[in-house]
């Protein structure tokens, strides 16, 4: 079996608790939360390199004529991508990658790297994840609205994802378990068990 690491992608509307599912999974040293590229100016208390790569301009887009993303997109004026060095140094050390990414984005990714594990995340209803947002008390209502409407069209794209997660109201520690069995799952594909299956190819 490889000892290389998987990039793990996760998507899932806001509201979804994916924040709360990977925090309970960072803990575990075997994963590391993928930090982006931006050429935005960092924001009080951003620290370089563990909330994002500041870079300027010129730099961003050297490194896009190079295809050093995994996947980039520009939004408000600045670039935002994921710095392909950084998640293969990762991936080589043996530790799971954990992109955190929209749907649009996540596609993306499927068409470069299929070989990366497709995680979507959501609560157990359309219900649920309203009561989610409304109980933040944080936000106006047309940002909720505007949410919930981005979800309508985000969630039918579960089908595309290898696995679905439904982070139900008070079963949290059941979503951090069934990432893991994902994870667990996914290493015990052909493709990943290939240098231990060919010393039966070649054993004769």
């Amino acid at each position: 079996m490889s000892d290389r690491g998987k990039l793990i992608v996760v998507s899932g509307p806001s509201g979804s608790g994916k924040g709360t599912i990977l925090a309970e999974v960072l803990k575990s040293p075997d994963y590391v939360y993928s930090v982006s590229a931006t050429t935005r100016a960092p924001r009080k208390g951003e620290i370089d390199g563990k909330h994002y790569f500041f870079i300027e301009r010129a730099q961003f887009e050297e490194i896009i004529q190079k295809g050093g993303f995994v996947e980039y997109a520009e939004y408000n004026g600045n670039y935002y991508g994921t710095p392909l060095e950084f998640v293969n140094h990762n991936l080589d050390q043996g530790k799971n990658v954990i992109l955190e990414i929209e749907v649009q984005g996540a596609m993306q990714i499927k068409k470069a790297l299929p070989d990366a594990l497709f995680v979507f995340m959501t609560p157990e209803s359309r219900e649920e994840l309203e009561a989610r947002l409304r109980n933040r008390g944080t936000e106006e209502e047309d940002v909720i609205n505007r949410r919930l409407a981005i979800a309508d069209r985000e969630i039918p794209s579960a089908l595309l994802y290898d696995y679905v997660i439904f982070n139900r109201r008070g079963e949290q520690d059941k979503a951090v378990e069934d990432f893991f069995a994902a994870v667990r799952a996914a290493s015990l594909t052909p493709a990943r068990q290939y240098d231990q299956l060919k010393t039966y190819f070649y054993a004769k």
